[in-house]
């Protein structure tokens, strides 16, 4: 069956209907989610139905907002490609808004449900909640599941020292630059995507040239130096990428990662980037000539940690980033 990505319950594909369908944010589609996941596809293989993910976008938190400010760890796209890489038969991405959010309840559980999706069964993690003012709990799914005539299931996400994997713990993790903790939460190497646009050019200067991309609203990751790789297209570069400009103007910063052996123009091109490890934090130094210096052993060091990086999980596989 072919992955399906859609943006609305209505018109559903006639194959898609009847699915069992996980609901919720899964903002980063961690080990905790994957688990949701896997029995979800547990669920829907026992009974031949399609499996599917239902979440939302904007991040509600987002919306309720003065301002953007959630540090995301999956926008629309990534969580498309993650469904897909977790061997999901489709994913609908419903728009959030003020409006929707208004929707009491029983309505969505008739409407969309119900009536639009004709689900068979239902996973959420134990803290969904739903519609006008959270009435939505797991037990008033599990009610209406009884009522309509579909099974409810709620999970706890899993465990892993002494508090569950959570979108909230890998933020802190990535805030923090500790990449190695974030990424054995994620079962994945974490990974981000934007579009290549013109800097200050003084990597160039330097003889250290970057693709630089824009961070989104709320981005957090610890100003650093990491070792990452990147795609662009269908190929696969390594390189050495630094957040933050602590010697010059460091307000906003671009994310500038500078590409191995390679010097093409990519003005205007997207580039997903993803994080195998941390080198260091930002300093300042005394000079240009002690910043070069110290720009030649962190791509030495990055080449290192590329080269002993393995994927974490057959996900990290799929995902294309590296391979076994």
């Amino acid at each position: 069956m072919t992955f399906t990505r859609l943006s609305t319950t209505a018109d559903l594909p006639a194959h898609l209907r009847g699915a069992h369908v996980a609901i919720g944010n899964f903002d980063g589609l961690h080990r905790g989610h994957q688990s949701i996941i896997a029995a979800l596809r547990e669920r829907a293989r026992a009974a031949n139905a399609p499996a599917l993910l239902l979440t939302f976008e904007p991040h509600p938190r987002d919306v309720f907002a003065p301002a953007p400010f959630m540090f995301r760890l999956t926008h629309a796209d990534a969580k498309v490609r993650l469904a897909e890489a977790l061997g999901l038969d489709g994913i609908i991405v419903l728009p959030f808004d003020r409006a929707f959010s208004q929707t009491e309840a029983e309505d969505f559980v008739q409407t969309i449900l119900v009536d639009q999706l004709g689900v068979r069964g239902v996973i959420t993690g134990s803290d969904f909640h739903f519609g006008r003012q959270r009435r939505g709990t797991p037990a008033f799914l599990r009610a209406e599941g009884e009522r309509l005539g579909f099974a409810v299931e709620t999970l706890d996400l899993m465990d892993e020292g002494d508090e569950p994997i959570s979108s909230s713990r890998i933020r802190a993790a990535l805030s923090e630059g500790a990449v190695t903790a974030a990424n054995r939460l994620l079962g994945y190497h974490w990974f981000f995507d934007g579009c290549v646009v013109k800097g200050d050019q003084r990597g160039r200067e330097l003889g250290y040239p970057t693709a630089n991309t824009q961070t989104a609203n709320g981005f957090q990751l610890a100003q650093g130096v990491y070792a990452v790789r990147a795609r662009l297209g269908d190929r696969l570069l390594d390189g050495v990428a630094a957040y933050g400009k602590p010697m010059f103007d460091n307000q906003l910063p671009p994310f500038e990662t500078h590409l191995f052996d390679f010097d093409e123009d990519i003005y205007g091109q997207t580039i997903q980037v993803a994080l195998v490890g941390h080198i260091r934090g930002q300093e300042v130094f005394n000079g240009l000539d002690e910043l070069i210096a110290a720009m030649d052993r962190d791509g030495k060091k990055a080449r290192e940690m590329i080269a002993a990086a393995e994927p974490l999980s057959t996900l990290d596989e799929r995902l294309g980033f590296f391979a076994r």
